[in-house]
């Protein structure tokens, strides 16, 4: 078979006939910096290394970044195809001042420069998109980007732009991603591909799954007429094994170390103890034991689990080009996705939650930041969970673009499109299993991150158990963009070029949320209806169905934790509630939905508006330069809607933004490029909170509502850089950055009753204990978003980047990547502190203290490592990489904590490749090769442990054929 190129050459490459297109903004045929240095002319036995290896892919990335006058950064087809990434978002972490989020032990999202993936605007072939999904613990129903929808192979290169330009679309605070797909008349005439093919395993789940990739591209002989389509299947079972706490929280109990803490009081005398009054209701009588219990914080649901994670991806790229003079081109590109998962969770857990009058404390051990870390306790709500959720997410994109020279010096580019993104979840179902009076459980979270968590009664023991809650909740998310483009160049005079362009941009986000929660009860053995269950119709109650079904051993399947990371003494086996069994007893999904309204909510934005650059290059007494200016319009029309105490509620609005930019690029000698930005930027508000309507959550206390007159974040970007281009494939670079956000919408958090809020009982989900419990005079959290006043946010960025070409012998074959970020920042948020007040007046548990605190922008890492080592020759490649993420706070909390966040993770990965001929090629490659664990934490001054879980290593095995 002869040598042919494969996917990650035909795409990226040039023809004297038909050009690579050039990146959006990157002007990289017109704007190649005067005094870039010249590559040197590689010896012939290194050729193959060059044009098809590792090295050239780099060589290609840092020709991107040196001929954009902003700043940029890439990654081109092989550096994508041939390392251990099994998304795109672990491709990009590589970038300098790039992390990611990690969710069921893949990468998600991004953050760059410090800003979340809120703030980062995603191109697919030059239009902006949202790709959304359902994978990890949660669904996506915002703007962010789920990098995790696409496989990496997938993409011709990926280009980050860290500044603005009036010509680059409006949006980010962060930067804006272009992901390009297809350029078949870049490839060599005649058909050209490659075939992948590669079995996953993880050691943790002991499972194999496929992943496969493909490319056929066709190109005339004429280079006026080329077509390709590629294809990525992957499947893939992992599990996640850790503990949770569910946070931690304050209340009171029932008694500590055997004294009472509440009473019958007697008459007259109020505050005078009589009988003790035990579960429930009495007057709470303040004592030394009762009251420090009572002011600690305690886990509120302390468990380990089993959670599966199924996924399924299949992707398909297709494009159709076509040049029938060198004057003209028009390109059609077609991208689809299909991303599948299933997450289904088993826990073994205690509800202290709400439950807490109930529970009598023993043996309580506290430590110095008023944390209760290890009891025993009795009459506790042992339960266990069996959870499934069942989604796909479907993304499609059709785009067309017309190149069009109409003169030498004139020349316009017109672009339109759609996009679709659905995420459906048809089934996320829960079952629970309760044993109300429990004794004799014990945790210990003296080691945080590992607590001892033992039962004293049989959890595998189904007559110990009653099927008590069942859940179900369906919903669906649905974003939709329609892009129109006209671009424009004019060279005026040598160095001096115009560009003018108008945008038309529709973005509509539609989420709708469903229920079919109910508790079950017994009563005893006397038949209630609750919801649409008829417990008499569904089973026969006997004395022992106090408050749900009898489990069965019929009805349960056995859950076995593995290894949790769990200290010796942990219980590790369990029953849970078989989901089967449970539905067709219950027959859960044969009832009607109820509509969730705090899920129930849609916005709609149009976009119209224009720029204006203006692009010159040449010497200024003998100092080189480049650079542009521009000023980009836009008109905002917002619509938002949501549901208000059942009501649907609409309210709409526009706005205006000029946002003028200025990029500058400075050659003092040879090889060395100073740039410098200053522009204005901005990022529409988050989709969830811009709802009318509101939430409640009756299983935390906690209400919010939506603001849909929050102002966009409007901040000044300023960005200074040197950049050293010191040898071919080469680069040592610093660059500092900061931006100062004028206006940043923030969180009003207070205490207040459910009945302040004017809100209906019909809100609260049926079977959260508030809805059980209903007590209108309940304390609740009540969160509210506000145009806040701002923050600020500075950091600098250090990368080197070299081939080892100065060591002897086959050392010279080794190179390596190294970069680092470290970032600070400011923000002031509004929290619902600690309660100090055991007893206020009426008796009650006293609210949280409202504080004000500040901490960096949420998502923030201070400091991002990442390094590559690799080697490379004619046979053989190697690569290793190591990316350090320090530890961040990632949101705001509940139940007065101050904040959580996660811990610092280091992920390692490699890969070794040999190349037996010039059309086959076997690899072996590992992904997080230490099983870095992932621990949360919950308050940031008490370091609470929320979570500690980890995925286990992912080893790829497979081969590489060209055609």
């Amino acid at each position: 078979m002869p040598a042919t190129a494969t996917a990650a050459e035909v795409k990226p490459a040039e023809t004297p006939t038909a050009p690579a297109p050039v990146q959006p903004s990157v002007d990289v045929q017109e704007s190649r910096a005067p005094g870039a240095p010249v590559e040197e002319q590689v010896p012939a036995d290194e050729q193959d290394i060059v044009v098809t290896g590792f090295r050239r892919s780099l060589e290609q990335a840092l020709t991107m970044k040196r001929d954009s006058v902003s700043a940029v950064d890439a990654i081109v087809a092989e550096d994508i195809a041939k390392f251990p990434d099994q998304n795109l978002a672990e491709s990009l972490q590589r970038i300098p001042g790039i992390t990611i989020q990690r969710d069921g032990g893949e990468g998600r999202a991004i953050t760059v420069r410090g800003l979340g993936a809120q703030f980062t605007r995603v191109r697919v072939n030059g239009m902006e998109t949202v790709a959304t999904s359902t994978d990890g613990a949660s669904a996506n129903r915002d703007r962010a980007f789920d990098f995790n929808v696409f496989a990496s192979e997938l993409f011709s290169s990926i280009v980050v732009h860290k500044t603005a330009e009036a010509s680059l679309d409006e949006g980010s605070l962060g930067a804006v991603v272009d992901l390009n797909t297809g350029n078949p008349l870049g490839g060599k005439a005649g058909f050209t591909g490659a075939l992948s093919a590669q079995a996953s395993y993880n050691d943790l789940s002991k499972k194999v799954g496929p992943r496969v990739a493909g490319l056929l591209s066709w190109r005339n002989d004429a280079g006026t007429f080329g077509a390709s389509v590629s294809a990525a299947y992957s499947k893939i079972n992992t599990l996640e094994l850790g503990n949770n706490s569910v946070r931690w929280a304050q209340a009171r109990f029932d008694s500590v170390d055997g004294t009472p803490c509440f009473y019958n009081t007697a008459t007259g005398a109020p505050n005078v103890p009589t009988t003790p009054r035990a579960n429930t209701g009495g007057t709470y009588f303040q004592n030394a034991a009762c009251d420090k219990a009572a002011l600690a914080f305690h886990p509120r649901i302390p468990r380990y689990g089993v959670i599966d994670h199924r996924r399924e991806r299949l992707g398909i790229t297709a494009s159709i080009q076509f040049a029938p003079t060198d004057s003209t081109k028009v390109s059609i590109d077609g991208l689809y996705s299909r991303f599948k998962e299933e997450r289904e969770e088993k826990w073994a857990e205690v509800l202290l939650r709400s439950n807490e009058r109930s529970i009598d404390v023993l043996n309580p051990v506290y430590d110095s930041n008023n944390n209760l870390i290890a009891a025993t306790l009795n009459d506790a709500w042992v339960r266990t969970e069996h959870y499934l959720r069942k989604s796909q997410t479907e993304f499609y994109q059709l785009g067309g673009t017309w190149d069009q020279d109409v003169t030498d010096s004139f020349r316009f580019t017109l672009l339109g499109g759609f996009s679709k993104s659905s995420a459906d979840i048809p089934v996320e179902t829960t079952f629970v299993y309760d044993d109300r009076d429990a004794a004799g459980y014990k945790y210990d979270y003296r080691n945080a991150a590992s607590p001892v968590l033992t039962f004293g009664t049989s959890v595998t023991d189904p007559a110990n158990f009653q099927l008590a809650e069942i859940r179900d909740r369906p919903s669906n998310t649905t974003n939709k963009f329609r892009t129109a483009q006209l671009r424009t160049e004019w060279d005026v005079v040598d160095g001096f070029k115009l560009k003018a362009g108008a945008v038309y941009r529709r973005f509509s986000f539609n989420t709708v949320g469903f229920l079919r929660d109910t508790a079950v009860c017994g009563n005893g053995g006397k038949d209630l209806v609750l919801g649409t269950i008829d417990c008499s119709t569904n089973t026969v109650f006997g004395p022992s169905a106090i408050y749900g079904f009898q489990a069965t051993s019929a009805m349960s399947d056995t859950i076995n934790l593995g290894n949790a990371g769990q200290p010796t003494g942990t219980t590790t086996q369990w029953l849970v509630p078989n989901i089967d069994a449970a539905a067709a007893l219950t027959k859960l999904y044969s009832r009607t939905p109820l509509v969730d309204a705090g899920n129930t909510r849609s916005v709609t934005e149009t976009v119209k508006g224009g720029y204006f650059q203006v692009d010159v290059k040449g010497d200024l007494f003998g100092l080189r330069y480049a650079a542009n200016a521009g000023v980009r319009y836009a008109h905002t029309d917002q619509s938002s809607t949501g549901l208000n105490s059942g009501t649907a509620v609409s309210v709409t609005r526009d706005y205006d933004d000029w946002l003028p930019s200025l990029n500058v690029a400075l050659f003092p000698i040879e090889g060395v490029v100073v740039r410098g930005a200053i522009s204005r930027v901005i990022t529409r508000p988050t989709l969830g909170n811009l709802t009318p309507g509101g939430s409640v959550d009756g299983f935390n206390y906690r209400i919010t509502f939506g603001n849909p007159l929050l102002n966009p974040f409007r901040a000044t970007a300023y960005d200074l850089a040197l950049e050293w281009y010191f040898a071919p494939q080469s680069i040592a670079s610093v660059a500092v950055f900061k931006k100062n956000v004028e206006s940043f919408p923030v969180a009003q958090t207070y205490s207040g009753t459910f009945a302040s809020t004017g809100l209906p009982k019909s809100v609260l989900p049926t079977s959260s204990p508030a809805y059980i419990n209903f007590d209108p005079n309940q304390i609740y959290t009540i969160t509210g978003n506000v145009n806040g006043t701002g923050a600020s946010l500075k950091g600098i960025e250090l990368s080197i980047q070299a081939p080892f070409k100065f060591l002897p012998g086959f050392l010279s074959n080794l190179g390596g990547i190294a970069n680092a970020t470290f970032i600070d920042s400011s923000a002031s948020y509004t929290l619902a502190g600690p309660t100090t007040v055991v007893k206020t007046s009426t008796g009650a548990f006293g609210p949280n203290v409202a504080t004000t605190r500040t901490s960096t922008l949420y998502g923030l890492s201070k400091t991002a490592i990442n390094g590559t080592l690799y080697y490379e020759d004619k046979k053989f490649s190697a690569r290793g990489s190591i990316s350090y993420r320090g530890p961040y706070v990632d949101q705001g909390s509940a139940n007065g904590n101050l904040f959580e966040g996660y811990g610092s993770t280091i992920n390692i990965d490699a890969s070794v490749r040999y190349r037996f001929t010039e059309w086959l090629e076997m690899s072996v490659e590992g992904v997080n090769l230490t099983d870095e664990y992932r621990y949360r934490y919950n308050d940031i001054d008490a370091n609470r442990s929320y979570e500690n879980n980890h995925f286990g290593r992912t080893i790829l095995v497979g081969a590489r054929v060209k055609m």
